[in-house]
């Protein structure tokens, strides 16, 4: 039986356009945040990393929080959506103050200035506004293919506002007068867009009404209730929700991995300005999978065997970046960075219905609806992910002797670049590829279903 559609081509592309909101926070500041507070400010790397890593015991208890106010929630606009809408408003307040340390304060209250911005980004506003953002997959839409396609619109937006951004900082901060003065002014310019592209995001789709998103079969009960102590125990109950945490928060150290390419660009291949080619060819790969992503799940029924694949590719890839980076070939260090990007595009695309997936797991098990619940495992992810990556990043860049100061850096500092752009990538990719070859969580909720027919 053909499932019914409840979506425009312009209700997706709507929907997909938040993440350029997104992304304007999230990609600038992972890509840039450590480079601006040591090579502007005149932080310490070490310092930096620490109190990233002091800020994430802030963020310990707020995805879960979030993701259970949300599913309490109910206004006019739905139980996502006004999160969605408010919490970004802090965002790019936050934004702006992150990049807007006064250079004449003393260095304590330069440290204290970024820890309480950052932490307020990430624990409160970038939260809420997320875990709404993602939540809103699973209700605007019941239809599997649609949850999939949305999932293509976001990470396309997505990558290409990474590349973007990737591409044009650099630039852009020395065209608006260098410093902390050119950083400052971007970090206000994408700020102000982020906030035009969320409003215009939120008011592109609508959440179905509460009566149909608990209509599950004739003659089902609807979901009990549960506070947030119930909720953590049904997450952690879910093996499958465990498994996406944890390939979430790999896939964001890996990230910020890769941002530390603006060190190795600089420091290794002595050219600042590769930093921008190699986002192409991260970028680019990554939205051509993602356009093909639908009909590749169509056409092997599903999203299991595509993620698997994929991952493998990307493996690979990353295999022979090492081998290239060894050898010194920037084209080749290219052309296989394009081939891992290509490899992990498609779990990009269809992770939002694997989670829309996993949550319909929990209901089948446990009977109860945690969808803005689950959904707190992209914000956890993002932020432990991504900010623990920065932090040790942070370290590792301390203890190998680097000095934003100085424009040759040790051979110390150079080993350690390498460590972290080549081996650090390829490792995690490899963990990444064994987690996804146990996450069939579709064959697991198709088992569930025919034995609750029988």
């Amino acid at each position: 039986m053909q499932e019914k559609t409840y979506l425009k081509w312009y209700n997706k592309v709507g929907y997909g356009s938040g993440d350029i909101a997104g992304n304007v926070v999230y990609a600038f500041l992972s890509s840039f945040v450590m480079i601006y507070l040591t090579n502007t400010v005149g932080l310490n790397p070490g310092m930096v990393g620490t109190l990233i890593a002091a800020s994430k015991f802030f963020d310990g208890v707020t995805d879960i929080f979030f993701g259970a106010m949300i599913d309490k929630t109910k206004t006019r606009l739905g139980r996502a959506r006004p999160w969605m809408l408010y919490a970004y408003i802090g965002c790019a307040v936050t934004l702006g103050a992150i990049f807007a340390i006064p250079v004449d304060l003393g260095q304590t209250a330069q440290y204290a200035w970024f820890f309480i911005a950052y932490t307020l980004l990430n624990a409160v506003f970038y939260t809420a506004n997320n875990i709404a953002y993602s939540a809103l997959t699973a209700l605007v839409t019941k239809n599997s293919k649609e949850r999939v396609q949305m999932g293509s619109y976001r990470f396309i937006f997505a990558f290409a506002t990474s590349l973007l951004i990737q591409s044009v900082t650099i630039g852009a901060v020395a065209a608006l007068g260098g410093g902390a003065a050119g950083w400052r002014t971007i970090a206000i310019i994408y700020a102000v867009v982020g906030l035009a592209v969320n409003t215009l995001s939120v008011l592109s789709v609508k959440e179905l009404p509460e009566d149909e998103l608990a209509e599950t079969g004739e003659g089902e009960e609807q979901e009990e209730k549960y506070g947030l102590a119930a909720a953590v125990k049904l997450l952690v109950s879910n093996r499958f929700y465990l498994m996406i945490c944890v390939v979430y928060i790999l896939q964001q150290v890996y990230g910020a991995m890769l941002n530390m390419g603006i060190y190795y660009m600089t420091y290794v291949l002595k050219n600042e300005n590769l930093y921008g080619v190699f986002s192409w060819a991260i970028n680019i790969p990554l939205i051509v999978a993602l356009v093909f992503t639908p009909a590749l799940v169509a056409k092997w029924k599903g999203m299991y065997k595509l993620n698997v694949r994929g991952y493998m590719l990307g493996t690979f890839g990353r295999a022979m970046v090492v081998v290239a980076g060894y050898l010194g070939s920037v084209p080749l260090m290219l052309l296989f960075t394009g081939v891992a990007a290509l490899g992990q595009g498609p779990w990009q695309g269809d992770m939002n219905a694997v989670i829309a997936s996993c949550s319909e797991y929990t209901y089948l098990t446990k009977h109860k609806r945690v969808d803005g619940t689950m959904y707190s495992c992209t914000s956890l992810g993002v932020k432990l992910g991504g900010g623990l990556g920065t932090a040790i990043a942070g370290w590792m860049l301390a203890a190998s002797g680097f000095d934003g100061t100085v424009s040759v850096q040790p051979q110390s500092c150079i080993r350690m670049l390498y460590f972290m752009y080549l081996w650090i990538p390829l490792i995690i990719d490899l963990i990444i590829t064994l987690v996804l070859s146990k996450m069939n969580v579709e064959g697991a909720n198709e088992k569930l279903r025919q034995q609750a027919e029988q």
